[in-house]
């Protein structure tokens, strides 16, 4: 018992490491923001019910057999990568927990994964009901605002001199990004990929596809201009930070303007509807870094005493 112990002590002393906190906060981040880039392979490959049923494959069997195909086989995959994040994000609230930082916002987002398994089960026994795909998208966002807050309150960031009247800016520039996303949910959802074929089952959204897709384009024109403006805010104020942050989100906007306007021109191939997603992801990402450099006053976070 006691060698026991003993080894169970040296095996997690790797925990009460900051350095060790700051990368697993950094993976819980890059592997949910995998995880909507492998879901959406799943709904692009025609494999949304490539596995029939939930929480098993089908009918009484856990994975896959031979008659579900290459499709059963990419969508049982999707599934069990939620383990990956779900490990991921167990590893990250331990470790947030042994050194007393942040072990809040680390539990908040591991709730995210049994809430999102959850859901992503509902969708397949709704085959593949497009309001709750465009949900399942929205939960990993806020997954990911969840864990990028973790990393960055970790981490020694710049902060920007900001007037408090102009604070507002920042929060508004996230909303904008939220309906941006939110937008493009409903757009996908009323789109050509519905992410299976079987039998007609999967049903889309009865909007119009350019209407929607006009909405969308003016939400990013908005979130544009509002980016441009914290980059002439940054320069007023002579804030490197908030001119680095806003200049960065630009930058990516601008890259996901373009691949979202190449892939309605040429009819949304799947592979450019896959780099969307992956940028989306990287928008929110940028649009939070930004509302954390103009927001932070003392973004130092010290570490408290650790659990023995």
């Amino acid at each position: 018992m006691r060698g026991g112990r003993a080894w169970s002590g040296r095996w997690l002393t790797w925990t009460t490491s900051p350095l060790a906190l700051r990368r697993l906060a950094a993976a819980s981040v890059v592997v949910n923001v995998g995880i909507v880039v492998t879901g959406g392979a799943v709904r692009l490959t025609n494999s949304g019910l490539g596995c029939p049923t939930w929480p098993r494959c089908s009918g009484s069997q856990l994975v896959p057999n031979s008659k579900l195909g290459v499709h059963g086989t990419i969508e049982f995959t999707n599934r069990t990568l939620t383990f990956l994040v779900g490990l991921t994000l167990a590893l990250t609230l331990l470790t947030a927990w042994r050194q007393r930082r942040q072990a809040g916002l680390a539990l908040l987002a591991l709730a995210g994964v049994p809430a999102q398994a959850v859901l992503g089960g509902i969708v397949v026994r709704t085959d593949l009901n497009p309001w709750l795909v465009a949900l399942h998208f929205l939960l990993s966002a806020a997954i990911i605002a969840a864990t990028f807050v973790l990393w960055w309150r970790l981490g020694q960031r710049p902060a920007a001199a900001v007037p408090a009247a102009a604070r507002w800016l920042g929060p508004l520039l996230v909303a904008a990004t939220t309906l941006v996303l939110a937008a493009g949910t409903v757009v996908t959802g009323a789109g050509p990929h519905a992410g299976d074929i079987k039998d007609g089952r999967v049903r889309r959204i009865d909007l119009p596809i350019a209407g929607l897709a006009q909405l969308h384009a003016d939400l990013v024109m908005v979130l544009i201009g509002l980016t441009v403006g914290v980059v002439a805010l940054a320069l007023a104020l002579h804030s490197a930070p908030l001119r680095r942050a806003g200049g960065l989100l630009l930058a990516v906007e601008l890259v996901q303007g373009a691949v979202g306007y190449t892939q309605y021109f040429l009819h949304v191939p799947p592979l450019l509807v896959g780099l969307h997603m992956l940028g989306a992801c990287l928008v929110w990402i940028a649009a939070l870094h930004v509302l954390l450099v103009a927001r932070s006053r003392n973004t130092t976070d010290e570490p408290g005493p650790l659990v023995p």
